[in-house]
């Protein structure tokens, strides 16, 4: 484990997944951290002793179906609105009313839905590199079921047969770990004309057979180790569980349709990274769908794993962002 966190605490809590496992650093006002996929608490390894040190009580968690938090058997048990009730329970089990909530890619939705089901728990909210969008428009599987045309088939929807993707995964995790954390990092993603490693060629392509074969600065022997030990140990099925509920999702969500969140907020983005460049639009849309926004910020030259390609830049904009809230 990095030196960086010797004084972080491991703990498990009980939550409506059946317990939830988390790492804490430092005292002051409660932020909770949610990573994305593939990941775990561990890719806020940076921010944790930062936030610390800043004054403030940094909480990651590990996401319902990831490293050592429980993981329900049934699907439907990793639909958005179980995972949002997951942080209410960890702010109360850490003896808190109020946090604020910071999201990484899936972490950045569950960040956005947990303050728009619960305004009195979530006072601000934190998104990394997937803007908010609000529920509306057709479902979700229409949609990537259309981003892909001729002999390709879009990543999202290849994630939604169980056991589809975990075949590719499973017998090297290490490796398909070190593809895609590269296929998505600045310095290393496939450049102009190479395929896309967003999509699998139909008829029985792999999201590995697009990938490139360096390795992410950000990401050393150590990092790689800790991140394929988690998920051997676990397999990937948890993880997926949250493409395969977007349906799901949609159709619990239909109240808050096209809500805007209205705490305090801030984005953080890459400008090399798909997942930003995608929902422009939705960038665009800010002043209506996030009416409380402090900061909204591009990293030029950064890609999909922000918080551990820049960190000194994304702890700054958090302690800055932070420091302006209300009380």
């Amino acid at each position: 484990m990095p030196q960086i966190l010797e004084e972080a605490m491991h703990r498990l809590v009980p939550t409506p997944a059946g317990r939830t496992h988390l790492v804490e650093q430092g005292e002051g006002p409660l932020v909770l951290l949610l990573h994305g996929f593939p990941e775990s608490w561990y890719s806020w390894r940076r921010q944790l002793p930062a936030l610390a040190e800043a004054g403030y009580r940094a909480v990651a968690v590990d996401v319902r179906g990831y490293g050592r938090s429980s993981k329900p058997e049934a699907l439907d048990a990793y639909r958005m609105l179980e995972l949002v009730e997951d942080n209410v329970a960890v702010v109360r089990a850490l003896g808190e009313e109020r946090a604020v909530v910071v999201g990484h890619d899936w972490g950045a939705n569950i960040a956005a839905t947990s303050a728009l089901a619960h305004p009195e728990v979530f006072r601000a909210v934190g998104l990394l590199s997937v803007p908010y969008a609000p529920r509306g428009g057709p479902r979700p599987s229409e949609v990537f079921a259309h981003m892909a045309g001729g002999d390709e088939e879009f990543y999202v929807s290849y994630f939604q047969e169980p056991g589809r993707a975990e075949a590719e995964i499973e017998p090297d995790v290490r490796g398909w770990l070190a593809g895609f954390y590269a296929a998505l990092s600045a310095d290393t993603m496939p450049g102009p004309g190479a395929p896309d490693p967003h999509f699998v060629t139909r008829g029985g392509g792999r999201l590995v057979d697009r990938f490139p074969a360096g390795r992410p600065g950000w990401l050393g022997e150590d990092e790689l180790d800790f991140y394929a030990g988690e998920f051997e140990r676990s397999g990937l099925r948890g993880a997926l569980a949250r493409y395969r509920n977007m349906d799901r999702d949609w159709e619990d969500l239909a109240p808050y349709d096209g809500a805007p969140v209205v705490q305090p907020s801030l984005f953080i983005g890459g400008s090399r990274d798909a997942s930003t460049m995608w929902l422009a639009d939705a960038v665009e849309a800010y002043p209506k769908t996030l009416p409380g926004l402090v900061g909204s910020h591009l990293l030029d030259g950064a890609g999909h794993w922000l918080q551990q390609e820049r960190p000194d830049e994304v702890n700054r904009l958090l302690v800055e962002w932070l420091r302006g809230l209300p009380d």
